[in-house]
């Protein structure tokens, strides 16, 4: 399947290879797609997040950026809405129409500068990125520039993380597409538990038999993930579609959901084919989890 798998649904990327930083936007189309989020980790960074919670009057989001550069690159999020509100896109409130555009940071500044990271141009280029609608790149690329992972043992041991993504179709015809963002304080493990990538010592083990990491950064690390489908879901269902995703975490990163992740998941709805909302999970999880060890794979390989 194409990277982006959901009709109206397009990623770009903006990646500074020397800073080691980036940024990476989901646009959900001119009509948006329905949304929920669940944030599980104790570190987040994240903007807009709360307007996704069920009694919230807001149902679509018109895209979703990811980024580096800690809280600092939230103000990415304010060049996705310039190029959304300069085609006409957003909710109509009164005289504006408003994009709405919920975002999530990885902390990646001790990877590359302390000092740079993305803002609002670095987000409108990613969005430019995205007009091509083409594949795109894997690995170290976009939010995940600057990604690391399995920092158990400081940050200097660290393996490189990265961006990857998946897709699958159910019987019923729908499809869940997932990306993730990998810059995880734990280790990426395949399917049989062994370590595909991390800092040179089982972080799982060495927290129970040795003890705590020997230093962290608080929220110096984190997992971002996308799951899209072209089911139509309510705005609770795609809460729940968020929240059954973050098992794919817990599968394929050992630990997660630490006091110094901030793990966030988004899920969309951009279509109206049928499909259960127990099936559907399940090809979050599988997905989000393919998408995580595809963003360390191609991470090695460069």
């Amino acid at each position: 399947m194409p990277l982006t798998a959901i009709p109206g649904i397009r990623i770009g990327h903006w990646s500074d290879l020397e800073n080691r930083t980036g940024c990476t936007v989901v646009l959900a189309g001119p009509e948006g797609a329905v949304a929920g989020v669940d944030v599980r980790g104790s570190a987040p960074g994240t903007r807009e997040t709360d307007l996704l919670r069920p009694g919230c009057l807001v149902e679509r989001v018109h895209a979703v950026l990811l980024s580096g550069g800690s809280a600092f690159g939230l103000a990415a999020a304010d060049g996705v809405m310039r190029y959304l509100a300069e085609r006409g896109v957003g909710i109509q409130s009164g005289r504006a129409r408003v994009p709405i555009v919920p975002a999530a940071v990885i902390f990646d500044l001790m990877n590359g500068s302390a000092i740079a990271y993305p803002g609002p141009e670095q987000g409108y280029l990613a969005c430019v990125a995205a007009e091509a609608d083409e594949p795109g790149a894997e690995g170290q690329v976009g939010a995940a520039t600057g990604a690391t992972v399995g920092k158990v043992l400081g940050w200097e041991r660290s393996a490189p993380g990265g961006l990857g993504t998946a897709a699958l179709q159910l019987p019923s015809g729908a499809t869940v597409w997932a990306l993730a963002v990998v810059n995880a304080f734990g280790d990426v493990v395949d399917r049989q538990g062994a370590v595909l990538a991390g800092g040179g010592a089982d972080a799982w083990q060495h927290l129970l038999e040795v003890g705590p990491p020997v230093r962290s950064v608080a929220g110096a690390h984190t997992t971002l993930g996308v799951v899209a489908t072209d089911a139509a879901l309510s705005k609770e269902q795609c809460g729940k579609l968020a929240s059954v995703a973050h098992d794919a975490l817990a599968l394929a990163i050992r630990p997660v959901h630490t006091m110094f992740d901030g793990d966030t998941v988004f899920a969309l709805s951009a279509g109206d084919k049928s499909a259960d909302l127990t099936s559907l999970g399940a090809a979050a999880v599988e997905t989000l989890r393919s998408a995580v060890e595809r963003a360390v794979s191609h991470s090695q390989e460069r």
